[in-house]
């Protein structure tokens, strides 16, 4: 794998915005006309090392992990590694010309991947396609909604699914989600919705912040238990946390005062950072919310061989606060207004300085196709290896600890 190549994801949303897979890809700003087979090769092979286990299997649950393809790649060590029943492969129509390729594709079909067809025009496509793919990229027309909405109707009888692809816009997923579609998204859940009203804290979200500050200001033990106490939903979310299986406890945890003195304050302010999250209501919350997690996640582990375990617990909650005025409705300047945070994490909310700033602003660039992931990451002197490890990390771990919040 060359010493320059950066993971780009790009998230996969289905109709109610609930992120159901990525797409993973080599950061690249020029558009090749011929796929590199070596680079799709040494791609495959970095995510089938990182997104496998030989004891627990694939790592994402069910999640679904699209990549691009060509037919000279069935051979590839790093394709036979993949989990195919959790693998798309996304073939351009012109691999489906010549008998070889269509025996290959055939051939990864009964291995039991999904296979991708795009740069195709579904209203001319062959119907012996059909057997071959499990989906289909489509480009949303919104001038033709109505004729397009009777072609996807009668083709779901085939059991393809149907994608939508560079949907830049709200309205144009709304349209997308209304006719069934999932879609991916690029960079569109991080644009806010046009019109719609601040939303504000509600009284959960309230009630953790005061905890966060009563932490921030080492409150005691009992006056931390009698607040959780007040809120009952609080409360189960805690005692389901300290005893999920990540913790490895022999016994069970069922006193408030028990489980606050088993995280200690630093663990404690943290999870309370992905709850602040996790409590809102704000109606594209799946996708930003995941986007937080692994954000959070990301830029700590890029920072813990820097910087000490509680700097790097700041980092984590640096990249959970970074989409917090999204998730809930409300401008930053009054996020940070509702708490009191260390400088070095406003730093970085704000311009992206100071001690954290650089590592949030790296997580962020590998969620765009952004040449700036290189620049920082040389900055920092992280090689491109850590930088895509601490990536697909940080997706295996917020994809395991949403269930714990």
């Amino acid at each position: 794998m060359s010493d320059v190549k950066f993971i780009l994801r790009e998230p996969l949303l289905d109709p109610s915005q609930r992120v159901i897979g990525f797409q993973l890809s080599w950061q690249n700003n020029v558009k090749a006309a011929e796929l590199d087979s070596d680079e799709l090769s040494a791609l495959m092979s970095f995510v089938a090392n990182e997104l496998n286990d030989e004891e627990k299997g694939f790592l994402l649950g069910d999640s679904v992990i699209f990549l691009e393809a060509v037919p000279g790649l069935l051979q590839a060590e790093g394709l036979r590694q993949l989990s195919p029943k959790n693998t798309v492969l996304i073939f351009s129509k012109r691999y489906f010309a010549d008998e070889v390729s269509i025996a290959a594709i055939k051939e990864l079909r009964a291995l039991g991947f999904g296979i991708c067809l795009k740069n195709a025009d579904i209203s001319a496509l062959e119907r012996s396609f059909f057997s071959l793919i499990t989906h289909f990229e489509v480009q949303l027309d919104a001038s033709n909604l109505g004729a397009q909405a009777k072609m996807y109707a009668a083709l779901k009888q085939s059991n393809v699914q149907m994608i939508a692809r560079n949907v830049g816009n709200w309205q144009d997923f709304d349209a997308c989600a209304a006719l069934g579609l999932s879609s991916f998204v690029g960079k569109l859940h991080l644009t806010p919705r046009p019109n719609i009203a601040q939303k504000g804290l509600n009284t959960t979200q309230t009630t953790i912040l005061q905890l966060m500050e009563m932490i921030r200001k080492n409150a005691d033990i009992q006056q931390l238990e009698t607040v959780v106490k007040r809120d009952a939903a609080l409360a189960y979310k805690l005692l389901r946390y300290i005893n999920s299986a990540g913790f490895g406890l022999r016994t069970e945890v069922q006193s408030l005062k028990h489980a606050v003195t088993i995280l200690g304050y630093s663990p404690l302010y943290r999870w309370l950072s992905l709850l602040l999250a996790t409590a809102s209501t704000s109606g594209n919350s799946p996708v930003l919310l995941e986007t937080a997690i692994v954000r959070g996640r990301f830029a700590e582990i890029l920072g813990q061989p820097f910087m000490s375990k509680s700097d790097a617990e700041n980092l984590f909650v640096a990249g959970m606060f970074s989409l917090l005025d999204r998730l809930l409705g409300i401008p930053m300047e009054e996020v940070l207004s509702t708490i009191q945070l260390p400088e070095p994490v406003v730093e970085a909310l704000v311009s992206r300085s100071g001690l954290y700033g650089p590592f949030l602003a790296l997580a962020e660039a590998c969620e765009l196709n952004s040449m700036l992931v290189s620049s920082i990451a040389e900055t920092l002197k992280v090689s491109p290896v850590d930088v895509n490890k601490a990536h697909l990390s940080a997706l295996v771990w917020a994809k395991n600890i949403s269930a714990a919040v």
